[in-house]
């Protein structure tokens, strides 16, 4: 990158982008202190979803019109994968965008532009793609040499704005010590902001369907025991959350840390413990287990006196409470 010199003035504004980014200010208020050292008319975040492979407009401001088709066709352009490559910003006009700036600017007024490819920094230094930033001005030339620069400095925090990885907003709370993934209904993962990173869901293919049932139902939580691929079991949460951009999207947390089984409960003892919450009687157990029936209610003997329940229905009212019931992905 240029070196760059920074006056107070350009120094203020860097300062007043990043506390607007980490406060309550957000891009509105960080674009407004951005128009203290670059002289724009108007600005467009363009997000990428990494759970569809695309980009979407998320929120522009100064524009007449933002065609719906506009951000994924200009991240498709060879010019701006060049400039994402390099990480630099590409100007209006350049080689390759001149189709895409007559199409989507010039019959709007629009004669200068800069689009800023956004990369998260992360702790391995390689940073994450997050997005762009297009910057417009009705002036020609409107833009001093430098900008490019400038914005180039100030990208890692804008990046923030377009990181929909982990735009989920509001789930009641990932209790500590527990690793998420949370879902839409289309079943694209995403990170929860605030939570580890839950490997063992991501790599389990049946829990995008687990958070596709639990979101069309009507629960707005879940708890339970599942038995994960490696025989390691792992007690599980279930929480609704708002996903994706804005989080309007409904979606779900889905929870996980590994655990002992509780109260002594063996497996066999959990499986039954499932059926009986399901409604099951005692020979619809038996089938469903390969168990004789006499064996089912020797296990429920032993799994009353664990509980200190007296009866079926004390037992299913625990069971849910307290998720002992095996999750079936």
């Amino acid at each position: 990158m240029d070196q760059i010199t920074l006056s107070p003035r350009h120094l203020h504004a860097f300062t007043e982008v990043g506390f607007q980014i980490a406060g309550r200010g957000g891009a509105a208020g960080a674009m407004r202190a951005l128009r203290e050292v670059v002289p724009l008319d108007a600005y467009e975040f363009v997000a990428y979803d990494p759970a569809t492979d695309r980009h979407r407009s998320l929120f522009s401001d100064g524009y007449t019109r933002v065609d719906d088709d506009a951000a994924e066709e200009y991240a498709r352009l060879a010019p701006y994968r060049r400039a994402r490559d390099l990480r630099v910003p590409l100007p209006m006009g350049a080689p390759g965008t001149e189709r895409y700036f007559r199409r989507h600017l010039e019959p709007y007024g629009w004669r200068s532009g800069l689009t800023a490819p956004l990369f998260l920094t992360e702790g391995d230094g390689a940073g994450r793609y997050t997005g762009l930033l297009h910057l417009n001005a009705r002036a020609p030339g409107a833009f001093p040499s430098g900008t490019g620069t400038l914005i180039g400095a100030v990208s890692p925090v804008l990046a923030h704005v377009t990181d929909l990885s982990r735009c989920v907003v509001n789930p009641v709370g990932v209790p500590p010590g527990f690793h998420a993934a949370a879902f839409d209904r289309n079943g694209d993962r995403r990170d929860v902001a605030g939570a580890p990173h839950s490997a063992a869901v991501a790599a389990e293919p049946a829990m995008a369907g687990l958070a596709r049932e639990f979101i069309d139902s009507r629960e707005l939580n879940r708890r339970g025991l599942w038995l994960d691929a490696t025989g390691c079991w792992r007690e599980v949460r279930l929480l609704r959350a708002g996903v994706g951009p804005h989080g309007a999207l409904q979606g779900a947390v889905i929870a996980e840390r590994p655990c002992a089984l509780p109260y002594e409960l063996t497996a066999r003892e959990i499986e039954v413990i499932t059926r009986v919450a399901l409604g099951d009687s005692n020979p619809q157990i038996a089938a469903a287990l390969v168990l004789s029936v006499r064996t089912v209610t020797t296990h429920l003997e032993h799994i009353f006196a664990k509980l200190g329940c007296e009866s079926r229905t004390r037992l299913t009212t625990r069971a849910l409470a307290e998720g002992l019931c095996r999750l079936l992905v």
